[in-house]
């Protein structure tokens, strides 16, 4: 019996197989064709390849996405990949794909992933945000992914930047259509367009690094705005462990810097929530996906 996830990302749609035990035993990537008809065909294909080296066929998918589903119509909203919004996607891909299909954000993806055996394992709470080309977080209650009435729990990177000084405000425009989106702060993409010189979030990094003043003065402004918007989950929901993910959870300098960022703005006496990077990288969303259902034989 195996488990088979999808991570259908903007960029590659990534399907695997895992096994009874949790561990990958086949998995194969293509790129997002960035259209609708044709990123159907490509997870349909994807999916028999996987089953194909697994030698095994899973009663049931877990799928990964941007976004989410409204509870009102079905159909998907919120996906930077635009093209998907207003779509019926998990129907189409039970038709693609001849079986039952459950859809989950992304972030939540990778939060039941770290929950269930990664760096949140064995916590009551665990709050997990992807730090990337786009910024969100997942939420998961006793091993239970949480999506709430509304079905946008964890919808963190939609929130502006708590405690904004007046340089801050209103903040960049988001292409969800409002501005000062934790999106336009805390991910990598944010990093670079603060720092302003045409450098990646990685160069920024290493820059810093090498004692460059611009990218340490945009490394201290990234981690104080990250520290902010974390406080802001701690006094939500005071979760027992926080799991970064993304590119910028590569970033050693947040593990070391953000307890004292975050600890001045919770409203407590003390600070000592452990932050994690998360242990399964960027297998963590294909991984959760495929932990969106019991195993079950076909």
């Amino acid at each position: 019996m195996i488990r088979i996830g999808v991570d259908f990302g903007g960029t590659k749609i990534e399907a695997a197989a895992l096994d009874a035990g949790g561990d990958i035993i086949a998995r194969l990537r293509r790129p997002n064709p960035g259209a609708y008809q044709p990123a159907l065909s490509v997870v349909a294909d994807l999916v028999a390849a996987v089953e194909a080296e697994a030698g095994a066929r899973a009663a049931r998918i877990g799928v990964g996405m941007p976004g989410s589903i409204s509870p009102r119509t079905g159909l998907i909203r919120n996906a930077n990949s635009v093209w998907l919004n207003g779509e019926r996607f998990g129907e189409d891909l039970e038709i693609a794909l001849a079986r039952p299909v459950r859809l989950a954000n992304d972030a939540n993806c990778l939060a039941l992933s770290e929950a269930a055996d990664g760096a949140g394992a064995g916590a009551g709470v665990v709050f997990a945000a992807i730090l990337g080309t786009g910024c969100g977080g997942g939420v998961v209650v006793d091993g239970r992914l949480i999506e709430g009435r509304n079905g946008v729990a964890g919808e963190w990177g939609h929130t502006p930047l708590p405690w904004a000084a007046a340089d801050e405000h209103p903040g960049p425009a988001c292409w969800c259509g409002r501005r000062g989106c934790l999106e336009t702060w805390i991910s990598g993409p944010a990093l670079a367009a603060d720092h302003g010189a045409g450098l990646t979030a990685p160069e920024i990094v290493e820059a810093a690094r090498a004692g460059e003043p611009g990218a340490q003065a945009a490394l201290a402004r990234y981690m104080d705005r990250l520290g902010r918007a974390l406080a802001g989950v701690v006094d939500l929901i005071d979760p027992d462990v926080i799991v970064l993910g993304g590119g910028m959870s590569n970033v050693a300098e947040l593990y070391e810097r953000l307890p004292g960022a975050i600890g001045p703005h919770v409203f407590a006496d003390g600070f000592d929530t452990p932050i994690r990077q998360a242990v399964h990288g960027d297998s963590s969303g294909v991984r959760g996906a495929a932990w969106l259902w019991p195993l079950e034989a076909p």
